[in-house]
């Protein structure tokens, strides 16, 4: 690289047959790519074994987001006409900023109305980059509405219909707001958390509400001048307890997904000091970035030229990072949301 940062430096082919359609039986079967962020070296292991890989003293860094049943589909009142909705945040009681297909008919003042009227919508406002203000109108309580209309929203690269949404939804899952999943904790099962608790290792759980903007793609060739989409989270102060008492003890804080590497590092101060509290994030980490809490990231195979593969890069450089995924592709790992883990250490 020539000092600048550009997209297609982190760059790699993927066989579209290595993006996975559907999830494993077995959650815990999932194949697991280890890499030292030091050397380079990579080894091959089932996501079973995690639990060799950590000590006691170690603290594991979950995101208990849930995942919203938030994909409507539905009608324009008059015309009859199809129309797509993805609710991407509540901004306050019955209004939500949503993404609407097609949007170009969908002008202020066009009402919207899905499953024979049991939820009907009004759009109030276009905002930034084209999504739609809306608010809802329903008879009992909105997410029960939600629960028997809405669909999962995967995805686009995932094509094959969902048979169990518990699926698209980690085991821990608490705080309902998500439009996508923190998928690197798919991998879990309770009993998998349960042995790796008896043999010393901490649970610390984070809140990052994912939103559709983790699958936006990075138009711009120079990275710095990619515009981060920006997510709400929240730290408890038991959490940020346990976290900077992991450090001052000298354990390692290993984040289970991007997701809560990036609330734990967007609520840490210079000193790598965790505070507890909420806001909203649009933390870009890319390399040269220096880490403030984090030691180890057990993470998925992402999208070239995503920032998320730079953010992994990160932390284990560039030229280890594509390498691994070289090795990744031609040991026909799953990639994505559905697909293998990797664990950098």
């Amino acid at each position: 690289m020539d000092g600048r940062l550009l997209k297609s430096d982190f760059y790699f082919g993927l066989p579209q047959e290595l993006i996975a359609q559907d999830p494993l039986e077995e959650r815990t079967s999932s194949r697991l790519l280890v890499l030292d962020k030091r050397t380079g070296a990579v080894s091959h292991h089932v996501f079973r074994e995690i639990g060799d890989f950590l000590g006691p003293g170690d603290c594991l860094v979950l995101n208990d987001t849930r995942v919203i049943p938030a994909r409507l589909l539905g009608e324009r009142e008059g015309t009859g006409a199809h129309v797509e909705l993805l609710l991407l945040k509540r901004i306050s009681g019955d209004v939500w900023e949503t993404l609407v297909r097609p949007g170009k008919k969908c002008r202020p003042g066009t009402r919207l109305t899905f499953g024979d009227g049991l939820l009907k919508a009004e759009i109030l406002d276009t905002v930034e980059e084209g999504n739609r203000l809306v608010r809802f109108d329903y008879e009992g309580i909105f997410e029960e509405v939600l629960d028997r209309l809405g669909e999962m929203p995967l995805p686009p690269y995932i094509t094959h219909k969902l048979q169990d949404r518990n699926r698209y939804q980690t085991v821990y899952a608490r705080h309902e707001g998500s439009a996508a999943a923190p998928t690197a904790g798919l991998h879990f099962t309770r009993e998998l958390l349960a042995r790796l608790e008896e043999k010393g290792v901490k649970l610390a759980y984070v809140t990052l509400h994912v939103g559709l903007g983790t699958f936006r793609p990075v138009k711009e060739e120079n990275v710095l001048e990619h515009h981060m989409h920006s997510e709400h989270y929240q730290v408890s102060r038991e959490t940020a307890d346990l976290i900077n008492g992991t450090k001052a003890r000298g354990g390692r804080i290993v984040c289970v997904g991007t997701t809560s590497c990036r609330t734990l590092e967007s609520a840490a101060d210079d000193q790598g000091v965790v505070h507890p509290g909420s806001g909203d994030t649009d933390i870009f980490i890319y390399p040269g970035y220096r880490f403030r809490v984090l030691d180890a990231l057990i993470t998925n195979f992402h999208l070239p030229e995503s920032t998320l593969i730079m953010l992994v890069s990160a932390l284990a450089g560039r030229e280890h990072v594509l390498a691994a995924y070289e090795e990744a592709v031609r040991e026909r790992y799953r990639f994505f949301s559905f697909g293998d883990a990797m664990l950098i250490v």
